[in-house]
């Protein structure tokens, strides 16, 4: 069985992947891949790693999960998400690495489904915008204590791939930047859940009608209709054509406040992001979404 696991990372998408991957339900079914309510197994999934504490779980853990976790046969593929897979914000710097706690949960999960194709899905997120986001979810004291000894312009996503990569070597690892998502929504629906790029699915343009001024979500869909991009680099540059016009300023633009930070230092962050963005997109075992 395929097993798609989207594990965040934290403050990136709000769950609204999954509420467009699981609007299309019936779709799914007819391509046997089953996207169970999150409720199912994130709860379970968690507290059977932690109990399990790095010991090898029974023989009939797998099946015991999937029955808890399916209501009928088991399909081909399955689809879970949970941004907060590896933590919660509070504890993304715990012993200042960031994600600290990926190697735990990955190993658990990877034991626990020993004989599936696992698919790892990983957006990410300039850690100007990333940072403060996380700081204002988590319950630290203060942002110092938040970022437990690790300095703001030394995170970098690159590290945590490649630990993705050592810890789960025969996964596959699509990764993507969460400031790109408006460009590739649909086919990250289509990604996640398996389905080829000619299947029709249903909230593929979710996350644009949320940025976007009701006018101009009309005209793009107007356009769409008389124009259907024949790829999807068409369609990227149809919407960033789209959002450039009619984008809601208050939902596109982000204001960076990080405590001893000048507005100098966050340019330097952002542009390091970019550099590693780069460093991470020329990973050869790493499949790199980008507009």
């Amino acid at each position: 069985m395929e097993i798609a696991l989207h594990i965040g990372a934290n403050c990136t998408d709000e769950d609204r992947l999954l509420k467009s991957i699981l609007k299309n339900g019936d779709t799914l079914a007819e391509h046997g891949i089953n996207a169970p309510n999150p409720g199912k197994y994130r709860r379970l999934i968690r507290e059977t790693i932690q109990n399990l504490n790095g010991a090898a779980p029974a023989e009939n853990a797998r099946q015991i999960m999937l029955d808890a976790i399916l209501d009928d046969d088991t399909p081909r593929r399955l689809v879970m998400s949970n941004t907060n897979f590896i933590c919660v914000p509070n504890r993304i710097f715990d012993n200042g690495v960031l994600y600290d706690q990926a190697e735990f949960k990955l190993r658990g999960f990877l034991q626990l489904f020993p004989e599936d194709e696992i698919d790892i899905y990983l957006a990410l997120r300039d850690p100007a915008t990333f940072l403060p986001d996380s700081y204002k979810r988590s319950n630290a004291d203060s942002f110092t204590a938040f970022m437990q000894g690790r300095e703001p312009h030394g995170v970098v996503w690159s590290d945590l791939v490649r630990r993705i990569r050592q810890i789960a070597p025969h996964a596959t690892l699509t990764v993507w930047c969460n400031e790109d998502t408006p460009l590739i929504w649909a086919e990250l629906v289509r990604d996640i859940a398996g389905l080829d790029r000619n299947v029709k699915i249903t909230g593929g343009f979710d996350l644009l009608a949320s940025i976007m001024s009701k006018e101009g979500m009309n005209r793009f869909l107007a356009y769409m209709q008389v124009h259907p991009p024949k790829t999807d680099a068409q369609k990227r540059r149809v919407i960033a054509a789209f959002l450039d016009k009619y984008a809601l300023t208050e939902e596109v633009e982000e204001t960076v406040d990080l405590p001893g930070l000048t507005a100098e230092d966050i340019s330097d962050m952002s542009e390091a992001y970019e550099e590693d963005v780069a460093r991470i997109a020329a990973m050869p075992d790493v499949t790199f979404i980008m507009p």
